[in-house]
């Protein structure tokens, strides 16, 4: 066992890495290590190699902020997103704090001792491995990395032809000339359709229902400009307020006035393509935001069906055939290769064992503490990000949160932090259930639940989260408790600062 860590990150994705930045900048004498399953940095966008794999947020939001991105592309690619985070932990000295190839099994906390010890196999060498530290940040996201969402279709075994899912794409997959079909009409299946019409012959995106879809401009030409005429910096935090404002704003538009939203989204589906538009194909049956906006760059989903190299059918699956799919309504696709875009599937903190002095830790049952600690849970954070703006923003407002933490314990001589619910404000409603997403649905029962009163509320809400965070004090004698260095004395509430 390596010696006591004050910090272990796991996970070495945009969260971790993010958080890794911060604690060097705002907390350079804490020891840490990130822990990455991994070969690489990356996370998401090491994970996911399929064709036209990109983000769905803008990046001058999706980046860093002490990090500006250095593109004027809007949404940009998984290969530049992935070298952008590997520049930022080179940049700030984080690249050689990372181990690769480590799988965390296991964290369990000893009140004795007052320290978390992390099992894990080092998985190139099978070696087991430990970890102990004083405080442990979860930067593994919310979806199991082994095995996406893969519903079993009726007389699968029976397609000749190839089922991929996109999580597992298979290196060097050759579909050129090939009929494609796309299961699925979220993030995955809109970037998935144009990027592979490029080369095969057909490609058809069956969806079981629609959903919106709005274009952004590709190229960010107003930056381009400004950043030709204005200091260093200036243009980026230009265009990452800028950007944020019209997130922002379109999210409260979609919540307040949904049928002028759902007219103005369906609208720019038939304006880009003609008389390729159905309404059955492209107006959604739910409220604009009751699920994820899928964005796309400069409209190329609606170009690629405009232009007859694809095409979305909106039916049921009766079952697969020797040669594709038959629907529901009879009709039958035919199909080389089958991707099931049909999502993924939740897991907390990477499939990881919690417990605390032995006993198992539930996080079903519990609540976020200000949207980073859990209930109950002593020295312990899950970075989450934002379900309606850019992950990143909420994930490094909640690193800045933690440094504010570490800060306020050192000062007052504080070994460990642990939120209580006073009050009983649990509800039934977990943290995610503003979306009506299948794959929330299906994971209701595994993620923190909702609060009646703050701090106990994940509001997704960006000038809330700012206050609640980073402008409040840390002491909090109604909601947090601590405890001094190797005390075994009953737990203090938090002192508030002077």
């Amino acid at each position: 066992m390596s010696k006591v860590l004050d910090v272990v990150i796991i996970g070495a994705g945009v969260s971790g890495i993010g958080m890794a930045c911060r604690l060097r900048t705002e907390q350079p004498g804490k020891s840490f290590l990130v822990l990455e399953r991994r070969k690489r940095v990356g996370g998401t966008w090491d994970l996911f190699r399929y064709p036209g794999v990109r983000s769905d947020s803008d990046m001058f939001t999706y980046g860093f902020q002490f990090k500006p991105w250095r593109d004027y592309r809007t949404l940009a690619d998984g290969t530049s997103i992935r070298n952008y985070l590997g520049d930022a932990a080179r940049d700030f000295g984080v690249a050689e704090r990372i181990e690769y190839g480590i799988h965390c099994t296991a964290a369990d906390w000893d009140s004795e001792s007052q320290l978390w010890t992390i099992s894990a196999t080092h998985e190139p060498s099978g070696e087991k491995r430990s970890y102990q530290a004083r405080f442990v940040v979860s930067a593994q996201g919310y979806y199991n990395y082994d095995q996406g969402y893969r519903p079993a279709f009726k007389g699968e075994e029976q397609f000749q032809g190839q089922i991929i899912h996109p999580q597992q794409w298979p290196e060097n997959l050759d579909y050129s000339g090939k009929k494609v079909v796309v299961i699925g009409s979220g993030a995955t299946a809109v970037t998935l359709v144009p990027a592979m019409a490029e080369k095969a012959s057909q490609v058809t995106m069956l969806q079981r229902s629609p959903t919106y879809i709005f274009s952004l401009p590709g190229w960010d030409r107003m930056t381009q400009v400004l950043d030709k005429v204005l200091p260093e910096g200036w243009s980026y935090a230009l265009a990452r307020k800028r950007n944020l404002e019209i997130w922002q704003t379109t999210y409260k538009l979609c919540k307040r006035f949904p049928n002028a939203m759902r007219r103005f989204f369906v609208g720019q589906a038939k304006r880009h393509l003609g008389e390729r538009f159905t309404m059955k194909d492209f107006n959604p049956q739910y409220g604009p935001w009751d699920q994820r906006l899928c964005a796309v760059p400069n409209a190329n989903l609606f170009t690629t069906i405009r232009k007859g190299r694809a095409d979305v059918v909106t039916d049921g699956i009766d079952r697969f055939t020797a040669t594709g799919i038959r629907l529901a309504s009879g009709k039958v696709l035919e199909a080389d290769i089958i991707v099931t875009a049909t999502g993924l599937s939740v897991q907390m903190f990477g499939g990881m064992a919690l417990r605390v002095d032995g006993a198992p830790y539930n996080v079903a049952e519990k609540m976020a503490y200000k949207s980073v600690l859990l209930q109950d849970l002593p020295n312990f954070a899950w970075i989450f990000g934002y379900i309606n703006l850019s992950w990143t923003m909420k994930a490094d407002m909640s690193s800045l949160y933690l440094c504010r933490l570490f800060a306020h314990m050192d000062q007052h001589d504080q070994a460990v932090v642990i939120p209580r619910d006073r009050d009983n404000v649990r509800l039934d409603t977990s943290v995610l259930d503003q979306l009506n997403a299948g794959y929330v649905q299906r994971a209701r029962h595994l993620l923190p639940r909702q609060g009646r009163t703050m701090p106990w509320i994940v509001r997704h809400h960006y000038q809330e989260d700012r206050e609640m965070m980073l402008r409040t004090a840390i002491a909090d004698p109604a909601h947090l408790e601590a405890q001094p260095p190797h005390s075994a004395a009953q737990p203090k509430v938090l002192r508030r600062a002077a």
